[in-house]
């Protein structure tokens, strides 16, 4: 299986450092249970309102997915040894590793975090590529159409989802703030509309991850020599619930 069937529907896909080759070769069954997980990968528009503390709904099935294939998290411990003494150690907590013959696959799921967490996972990835410990680094985020396209996603679904107000919203467990409702009511037009750009400003805004923050720290070379693959899910996957 090649990276052309997530290509082909739509997922960005940047490889570096010949990850294709190393995957294709060495790890064929991690790179096919890859592709299966995503192209099965559903998001109800819905999900992406709807409140709550911790992880989505949505990247809580993709870890699922990938826990019940083998892909599980990891702390991996690196010690110096010097002339018998101990003299350094550190642990890279990886969320997804999956074990193979030829070595290990690490991947990180950055649905909707902090955009420094990039630098994190890929600064991870080249020290334990270094040691030995992982062979190939995937990054997982939200790809430049659905980033582009949220603010219409959000609209719509809120417009089939008869939301003309804040009382509204509780269907989905949002209660804005005082100064989200007070951006909203100063401005003018359609509800649904503003409340779906100041939304989508608050909660997918250009400091979380995505895939132009992600591209941008691989074009600074961060994460180098470990052969990276990136993907972007497409809004593609987004259905109407």
């Amino acid at each position: 299986m090649k990276l052309s069937i997530l290509s082909d529907l739509g997922f960005d896909i940047q490889a570096r450092n010949h990850v294709e080759a190393v995957l294709v070769e060495d790890f064929p069954e991690p790179l096919r249970e890859l592709c299966e997980v995503l192209t099965n990968f559903k998001i109800a528009d819905v999900e992406l309102i709807r409140g709550g503390g911790g992880e989505s709904h949505p990247t809580q099935r993709l870890r699922h997915s990938f826990n019940e294939r083998g892909w599980r998290k990891r702390n991996i411990e690196i010690s110096k040894i010097v002339d018998g003494e101990h003299r350094a150690g550190t642990t890279h907590e990886i969320d997804h590793v999956r074990q193979a013959g030829k070595g290990s696959v690490a991947l990180e799921i950055e649905w909707n975090n902090k955009d420094p967490f990039f630098d994190r996972d890929l600064e991870n990835f080249q020290r334990l590529h270094a040691e030995g410990a992982i062979s190939v680094g995937i990054v997982i985020t939200r790809g430049r159409a659905v980033q582009d396209q949220m603010v219409r996603i959000i609209h719509e679904c809120a417009l089939s989802n008869d939301v003309s107000g804040y009382d509204d919203l509780m269907k989905f467990g949002v209660n804005p703030t005082a100064r989200q409702r007070k951006m909203v009511l100063d401005s003018s037009g359609d509800f649904a509309e503003t409340w779906a750009k100041k939304f989508v400003s608050d909660k997918f805004g250009a400091a979380t991850t995505h895939w132009e923050k992600l591209k941008s720290r691989i074009e600074c070379g961060v994460g180098n020599p470990c052969p990276l693959l990136l993907i972007g899910i497409p809004s593609s996957v987004v259905i109407k619930e």
